[in-house]
């Protein structure tokens, strides 16, 4: 018989962070756990279910006895079992006896070994009944909760406390017991609106039966949707503003959601609305209402785990409740503006940034000599530069990014304008963050840029100069993320500064024995974020490398090398060109470590007609690619030697390299060399090769 199967756990109030999370784990960790035991059919189809107080799990089509397997139990080697007689030996008699059979009930099969007797059997297929609350326990050990808990007087843990526990397999109760819980057919539904125990019929009805008797939507999916409908419906001339993760929390946090609308004092939108949605999302999981053109308006959206005929008091209730925050922020705000970023740049010296590197000072000053370093290269504004770089840490010491650290540098641009600083340099104090993760935008402007490049390098130094580097998962500095923004910075923003120059430069901002020398090492965490960026722009591991094994310091011309060498590869000589590349770089690393030397090929010193051949042809197509070259035309470039494959070949034909007369051979390697040079000036072709 096959019908659905139902696993519910009721809990007290699970984190709500994480609750997507726990419940899809348990799904699958049931799932698979099942269908390892084949009790799980061809059409078996497993959902998760959860909301504030129960993680649950319905899988279609379950079997209550999974079909008789054959199988084949592997014993002694033919020539063990036989004695030279013909007659079984002890070992077989002893392995037929442990099989329950005779000996000639056994048959031989192979296997790598060799020829072994085996007995084959049928074995009875597995209960459902028998282990399904072993399996439930095991797979409520999978679940990613760092921490357990106890309660009562037994040594039962949980991320929560337990109170019930549903196993059902269509109509029938599976007997079994978890977490010291024994299985039944009911459950409760909501705190409020429902009242007393539901009786599920079939555990196919589970999510029909909760919401029409306990006022639980039981699908976390379903549930995000409705609220998402919710949200959108009411919001005549307006729109929520969206967070995906509040969305995602909100969910977690309810049974059985209704939206309502607050409002708030229009005399509140005087104070920045960055500091005001903050106040809304992360105090209270509200969401804010926008007007048409993005301006906050002075009305929210709440989710509510409680339906009523007379919302007033819900909503009068949490509009209370955000006033005073939305007070706290009106304080902060004022109380932050009567003191300008300037006179609070001193007062960073009582701030420590890193025991070993000083104060938030003392970063202060390396990363305006930074900046205006780089803005001299750029072309840009070097006095801007270092303003915004100089008031760029100020706003860590007002009240506002004190109570909201998210808003640092958001809360500098915004001072600095009612300082009246020049707009780019409010801009860059804001920017200089960037990106600050996955996806962020990148400043705007070679101002912006080059307060962000110092930001990051200089931290990025700083950190590596003291032995901070990341390891493994480990990255407590951000470190990763600094190196993926400099290179987002330098790529997307064409940006054609040496990256050597840049690491030299944050490394030289710092007193004379603070750091170590460990540039190298920095260089080198810095291409590997590099591979990682260009992996996710869509480049193969070989085409990457073909690039990146040159150690190119103009980060923006990478892309258009890799977009060369792909065009490259798509003709139909590069394979052979690759291969022969390859061969090259071996043949001149083999004669390298012989200690032979060679420069520049000379036409007079070639003999054979192959490599005169090759030796003409390379000179025509270098005369034909350097400008291409000179002009940035990297693709036509490589694709111009694509004509050296026939003369290629037939110089590996026909030309023995390492010949015994040292002039001779000393030719034929400079002319390999000035091969190789030219073909591998955007790329090692060589890494092409299969």
């Amino acid at each position: 018989m096959q019908d659905t199967l139902l696993v519910e756990l009721l809990t007290e109030e699970l984190p709500p962070k994480a609750l997507e999370r726990l419940s899809q784990v348990f799904c699958d960790a049931l799932a698979e756990d099942l269908r390892q035991d084949n009790l799980l059919t061809g059409t078996s189809a497993a959902k998760a279910y959860a909301t504030p107080r129960r993680l649950a799990v319905s899988i279609s089509d379950v079997l209550d006895r999974a079909p008789d397997q054959p199988i084949e139990i592997p014993g002694p080697l033919v020539k063990v079992g036989l004695a030279a007689d013909g007659k079984p030996t002890q070992a077989l008699v002893g392995f037929a006896r442990k099989c329950g059979v005779a000996v000639d009930g056994l048959v031989q099969i192979d296997t790598p070994k060799g020829k072994v007797f085996a007995c084959r059997k049928i074995a009875s297929g597995a209960h459902l009944e028998t282990n399904l609350d072993l399996k439930v326990q095991e797979a409520l050990k999978r679940l990613p909760v760092p921490k357990m808990m106890r309660w009562g007087n037994n040594d039962v843990q949980f991320v929560r406390p337990v109170h019930g526990l549903v196993m059902m397999h269509g109509k029938h109760v599976v007997p079994g017991t978890v977490l010291g819980l024994e299985s039944r057919k009911s459950t409760f539904g909501h705190r409020f609106l429902s009242s007393g125990r539901i009786e599920i019929p079939a555990a196919d009805q589970y999510e029909a039966v909760l919401e029409r008797q306990g006022s639980v939507i039981a699908s976390f999916a379903g549930r995000r949707e409705f609220i998402r409908a919710a949200l959108e419906a009411p919001a005549a001339g307006a729109s929520p503003l969206w967070d995906e993760a509040l969305l995602d929390e909100v969910t977690a946090l309810v049974e059985f959601p209704v939206v309502y609308q607050g409002s708030f004092s229009a005399d509140f939108l005087r104070v920045p609305q960055e500091c005001l949605i903050l106040s809304m999302r992360q105090h209270q999981k509200y969401f804010p209402l926008a007007a048409p053109d993005g301006k906050l308006l002075p009305r929210f959206l709440l989710v509510a785990n409680l339906r009523t005929d007379d919302p007033a008091n819900i909503i009068h209730g949490n509009e209370r409740v955000l006033r005073a925050r939305l007070a706290d922020a009106g304080f902060f705000y004022d109380q932050d503006r009567k003191t300008r970023l300037e006179e609070r740049v001193p007062q960073l010296a009582k701030v420590v940034y890193h025991n070993k590197l000083g104060t938030q000072l003392e970063r202060t000053e390396r990363i305006q000599l930074l900046a205006g370093r780089i803005a001299r290269a750029l072309g840009a504004d070097a006095a801007l530069t270092e303003r915004a770089a100089w008031l760029a840490k100020a706003d860590l010491l007002t009240g506002m990014v004190g109570e909201f650290p998210e808003l640092q540098g958001v809360m500098g641009r915004y001072y600095a304008l009612h300082d009246g600083e020049p707009r780019e340099v409010a801009d860059a104090i804001e920017a200089h963050y960037r990106p600050r993760f996955a996806g962020d935008r990148l400043p705007e402007g070679k101002v912006a840029c080059a307060a962000a490049l110092a930001d990051k390098l200089e931290a990025l130094a700083g950190m590596f100069g003291i032995g901070q580097q990341p390891t493994g998962d480990k990255d407590p500095f951000a470190l990763r993320r600094h190196a993926l923004g400099a290179i987002r910075i330098l790529i997307e923003g064409n940006l054609q500064i040496p990256l050597d120059d840049l690491v030299n430069w944050a490394f030289s901002v710092f007193p004379a024995g603070v750091l170590g020398e460990s540039r190298t090492d920095l260089e080198t965490f810095i291409f590997e974020r590099l591979r990682g960026y260009l992996r996710e722009a869509g480049y193969t591991a070989n085409e990457i490398e073909s690039v990146l094994c040159m150690r190119p310091v103009r980060l923006p011309q990478v892309p258009l090398q890799l977009a060369a060498v792909r065009a490259f590869a798509s003709l139909p000589e590069a394979e052979s060109l690759a291969a022969a590349n390859k061969r090259v770089a071996n043949i001149l690393k083999q004669a390298a470590a012989k200690g032979e030397s060679f420069t520049e090929a000379q036409a007079s010193a070639l003999k054979e007609p192959a490599e005169r051949a090759l030796f003409d042809a390379l000179k025509a197509a270098s005369k034909h690619a350097t400008p291409l070259f000179e002009q940035g035309d990297y693709t036509r470039y490589l694709k111009t030697f694509a004509v050296l494959k026939s003369p290629v070949d037939a110089f590996f034909d026909s030309v023995m390299v390492m010949v015994d007369d040292a002039a001779l051979r000393q030719n034929r390697l400079a002319l390999l060399s000035d091969l190789r040079g030219e073909m591998n000036r955007i790329a090692d072709i060589s890494k092409l090769a299969s």
